[in-house]
């Protein structure tokens, strides 16, 4: 520790000199520790393998941060399926169909950019509104001929990179039925939704038309996960199970009609609406969630003093409560009662 803080001190002007000469003038601090953890991992005598994992990683999440950093302000959709699906399964069909209608609602659909499904969904949406982030494999080396035309793709070497991609951008999920990659996307979308280490998003299983496959999942979830005690009763309330394209795709834009956005100042939960709830409907919610607040009530509240960095949300009206963190989990059970008000706005929405 005592060698660490001396090299580092040491080097701290030469870093900081890098930065400055390199013409970077925000957020240099978090450019400094990114920088600073390089020269620790030497320090370190890390390997040359774990070198090579963690250059290589920083690399891709830099190359896809700019792949879909023109599209910040777009509303994104990622569709996770097989790369197996023929185009002659009513699974293809489906998944071609949602893709088409979130697109046609101003939506970017955001796919692995391989064959199967994510061909499907691609070709749904379009080139125009479709965006990949491939996976090097050696059977599925390239994106698929929707993505390719236009060079929206990003490759990845790493699945961990590439699954924080996928995720981190988009403002909903539609999982049709997969094998393990599928599943393995989905209850990783489980696990951050259920332990609030991402916000909540509308998470869709849409199967074809009289498909069994999620409900077999939702059987399985009930009886082994939940019947043992190992997930709570009405986590998979979460999810939408359908085989309805229409119904997938209003769950998706629907999840967005009033909600807007979250955010924790303190211990206090701040959410972001479009339209002010009345005072008889923040009643409603207080009698209806009082069992999810530490303390105190819901309150009906405009901006709050630590939210002024925040301009482009500074009209919204908000609601302020005082979550139990046990209860984060149950998150989506509010933000459905809020849009669900009588106040909320009617008709097509989409993410902010």
């Amino acid at each position: 520790m005592a060698r660490d803080a001396i090299v580092s001190a040491a080097v701290t002007d030469d870093l900081r000199a890098v930065i400055a000469d390199a013409g970077i003038v925000e957020n240099t601090d978090l450019i400094a520790r990114i920088l600073a953890t390089g020269v620790g991992l030497g320090l370190d005598g890390a390997s040359r393998l774990d070198l090579k994992i963690t250059t290589a990683a920083l690399t891709e999440m830099r190359a896809a941060f700019r792949h879909f950093a023109p599209y910040a302000g777009v509303p994104k959709v990622t569709i996770f399926g097989s790369a197996r699906t023929r185009p002659d399964d009513p699974v293809y069909l489906a998944a071609a169909r949602v893709a088409e209608a979130l697109a046609g609602s101003g939506w970017l659909v955001v796919t692995g950019a391989g064959p199967g499904i994510m061909q499907a969904a691609a070709e749904g949406a379009g080139s125009e509104r479709s965006l990949g982030v491939s996976i090097r494999l050696p059977f599925e080396e390239r994106p698929n001929a929707v993505i390719a035309e236009n060079a929206r793709n990003v490759a990845m070497k790493y699945f961990f990179t590439r699954k924080l991609m996928l995720v981190k951008e988009s403002h909903g999920f539609v999982c049709v039925p997969g094998g393990f990659g599928t599943l393995d996307e989905l209850f990783e979308l489980l696990t951050l939704q259920q332990t609030g280490k991402a916000e909540p998003t509308p998470i869709v299983l849409l199967d074809k038309p009289g498909g069994t496959f999620w409900r077999g999942l939702e059987r399985f979830v009930h009886e082994q996960l939940a019947g043992s005690g190992l997930i709570s009763a009405d986590d998979f309330d979460r999810l939408l199970l359908t085989d309805s394209v229409d119904e997938a795709a209003a769950a998706v834009t629907g999840f967005w009609r009033n909600y807007d956005s979250l955010r924790w100042i303190g211990d206090r939960l701040v959410l972001r609406l479009k339209a002010t709830p009345t005072d008889a409907e923040v009643d409603a919610l207080n009698d209806q969630f009082a069992s999810l607040l530490e303390s105190g009530g819901i309150e009906r509240t405009g901006p709050l003093r630590a939210e002024a960095d925040d301009e482009a949300r500074a009209t919204l009206p908000r609601l302020v409560l005082r979550l139990n963190p046990v209860h984060v989990g149950s998150l989506y059970r509010l933000i459905r009662a809020i849009n669900a008000l009588p106040s909320a706005p009617q008709g097509p929405a989409r993410a902010a």
